[in-house]
């Protein structure tokens, strides 16, 4: 827990009461029918507060959604946490999907719900557009750091290009699939896990 006698502690507990408070007002309420107010009212501070750290809503959700998609508030790119390094020194290309699969069930258990709020956010809202771009360059990037380490392990199979393995991972692990299997379906996250992982052992490896 931050020092609250320390400004920067304190500063760091208000952000993440706000961007908690977000996230839960977004998934709930939606993009356009969520307020600074609201925001501020749930995360007890004042709505100066709320715009003196995020300026905008479309700030404050893209803080939301970088948030969920770490699952914390430190500045470490997600391809530079150890776990990835990791998965880099894996040899086994079923152990490499298994476990790109599971870090990606970890991460879309938290923000699955919130990118839904930006896509539906996307048709009548240029920041929002903008953001939902930036948010599917990023699963690409990710989801082809994947795939290069499979095609270092010469795993792929043949005639398969990285560039096409990539495209086959970005739609199995999409976000918007995993809430279809989530929400619609009942499936918990490890069985979307157990699925996605077999899906890609068979569309990526020889068979």
């Amino acid at each position: 827990m931050p020092d609250v006698k320390n400004p920067k502690g304190r500063s760091a507990q208000t952000k993440g009461r706000i961007v908690q408070a977000a996230y839960e007002l977004f998934v709930v309420r939606g993009y356009a029918g969520t307020t600074f107010q609201q925001v501020a009212d749930t995360a007890e501070v004042s709505v100066q507060t709320v715009y003196f750290h995020y300026g905008s809503k479309s700030r404050l959700l893209k803080h939301v959604v970088d948030a969920a998609s770490a699952g914390d508030d430190e500045p470490v790119p997600l391809l530079d946490r150890p776990w990835f390094a990791a998965l880099r020194a894996e040899q086994d290309p079923v152990a490499v999907i298994r476990g790109w699969t599971h870090a990606s069930g970890v991460i879309l258990g938290r923000v699955a719900p919130v990118l839904a709020v930006v896509r539906d956010a996307a048709a009548v809202d240029a920041d929002m557009a903008a953001q939902w771009a930036a948010n599917s360059e990023q699963r690409q990037t990710a989801h082809g750091a994947f795939v290069a380490i499979l095609s270092g392990l010469r795993a792929l199979r043949p005639g398969l290009t990285k560039r096409r393995a990539t495209d086959i991972t970005v739609g199995l692990l999409s976000p918007d699939l995993f809430l279809v299997m989530i929400r619609e379906c009942g499936w918990t996250t490890g069985q979307w896990e157990s699925w996605a992982a077999d899906q890609l052992a068979h569309a990526l490896l020889p068979h």
